[in-house]
């Protein structure tokens, strides 16, 4: 079977986890400070805050902006149950908003008419590595909270993704562009916002009590992600090289090739199609023929809370199929993919 996502670790990677494991510290220390600031630099920001996952990275991103109980957050419904899940960590509302099917990122339109006096931010994915629009979504007024979990590399306007919102995130979770293992990043202009996360990611040893987490993230992790960083201009590339087969063998086929708005690049972090039925079956067929392709995601938010009323999700949700593309995937695996989907859609 060809997997559906697998990281690429080489043999670099391995020796500069050796040292750091070898070396005096395990925990949180010199690795950490020195990825944070290169996270921070690859993306134009002052240093970063390290911690255990994305999920903490959105917890503190909230937690920075001051957002609480009573405040109401906005966020797609067309995204994993992350930034659902750090949204109740600090007692807020979720209130989800429409995707564009032709993008998979949030729809402006819908996202005004959701705004309320009580809304404090706005969650803003960059999904399968697209940027959203964020000139029109930077134009609504509540602070963006950039999602980059999907989409570090990717530029808008020739800047990067994350460096447009009050706060913004990254995650280094095994699938993702560069990886940890298990990790995220909080980043800002904001130094002193940075200042109060990184206060509040460590627990111990403080003569004022506060609330604060264990969040931290190991030494081990951070050169893990020191020597990924270091590749991600070439990884990014090979991802682009496979995304431009992929569009020009399965160009007469009858899908919906991912959108390539003006202005903004495309990072690949998935390739998902539109196909004309329900994807899932599409999805068993490939199977069948060694292919591993899913659903982008397990199942929108709205449908877990049991609302509706959210038809480009819906749309995105029952036609859009992620195929496998990442920088390990072998020139062999590529040309089963290609054929398996010529195959099954032809």
């Amino acid at each position: 079977m060809v997997p559906h996502s697998r990281p690429w670790i080489t043999a670099a990677d391995v020796r500069a986890v050796a040292r750091a494991v070898r070396g005096a510290a395990l925990a949180q220390g010199a690795e950490v400070a020195g990825f944070e600031a290169e996270v921070g630099g690859f993306l134009g920001l002052p240093p970063g805050v390290a911690v255990s996952s994305g999920t903490a990275a959105l917890h503190l991103a909230l937690l920075g902006l001051g957002v609480g109980p009573g405040d109401e957050v906005i966020l797609p419904s067309y995204v994993c149950v992350a930034p659902l899940h750090a949204i109740e960590y600090v007692g807020a509302t979720p209130r989800l908003a429409d995707v564009d099917p032709a993008t998979y990122n949030l729809d402006p339109a819908d996202v005004r008419r959701r705004i309320t006096r009580r809304t404090r931010a706005i969650i803003v994915p960059h999904q399968f590595g697209l940027p959203a629009d964020l000139d029109v979504l930077l134009a609504l007024g509540p602070p963006l909270i950039e999602d980059c979990a999907q989409a570090i590399g990717a530029r808008y306007r020739g800047r990067p993704v994350g460096s447009f919102g009050a706060v913004s995130i990254v995650s280094f979770y095994a699938t993702k562009l560069l990886t940890t293992g298990e990790g995220g990043m909080v980043l800002s202009r904001d130094r002193r916002l940075l200042a109060r996360l990184r206060d509040r990611r460590d627990y111990d040893e403080r003569r004022r009590h506060a609330v604060r987490y264990n969040y931290k993230l190991t030494d081990f992790q951070a050169a893990l992600g020191r020597s990924q960083l270091r590749r991600l201009p070439a990884m990014l590339s090979r991802r682009a090289a496979i995304a431009g087969c992929y569009r020009r063998r399965w160009a007469d086929l009858p899908i919906t090739l991912p959108a390539l708005p003006a202005g903004r690049s495309h990072v690949y972090h998935r390739f998902v199609i539109g196909v004309p039925g329900a994807a899932a079956p599409v999805a068993r067929r490939l199977s069948r023929l060694g292919v591993t392709a899913r659903l982008p995601i397990f199942q929108p938010i709205h449908i877990t809370l049991g609302l509706d009323g959210f038809p480009g999700t819906a749309h995105a949700f029952r036609h859009g199929l992620s195929v496998p593309l990442y920088p390990a995937l072998t020139s062999r695996e590529e040309a089963l993919v290609i054929r398996g989907l010529q195959r099954v859609l032809a």
